[in-house]
């Protein structure tokens, strides 16, 4: 799935459960509490390695990443555009 593909079943999934009635601060909010969530997998990760718990990393990761794409849908942003253009930049930095 691309970005815009996956921009898209975001905002159809949050249509159909009702989660588009959040608002932006609200949903930025979500958004920093997943980050804490993901933080403290991260943390339980460094010291108890094993193959679930770095599951579970990735589903933190997932849920932060779904939060962004649904804040940009709030904000009528266009990520994959936004990607596009920001590589582009980034390509001209000098670092």
């Amino acid at each position: 799935m691309n970005p815009a593909e996956f921009q898209q079943y975001v905002k159809q999934f949050s249509e159909d459960k009702g989660f588009d009635t959040s608002t932006i601060e609200q949903r930025m909010l979500y958004l920093m509490t997943e980050v804490g969530e993901l933080a403290k997998e991260v943390l339980t990760v460094s010291f108890h390695p094993d193959e679930k718990r770095r599951e579970n990393l990735g589903y933190e990761m997932y849920d932060v990443v779904w939060n962004i794409f649904d804040l940009a849908n709030k904000l009528d942003i266009d990520l994959e555009k936004a990607f596009r253009e920001k590589l582009a930049i980034n390509e001209r930095r000098t670092w």
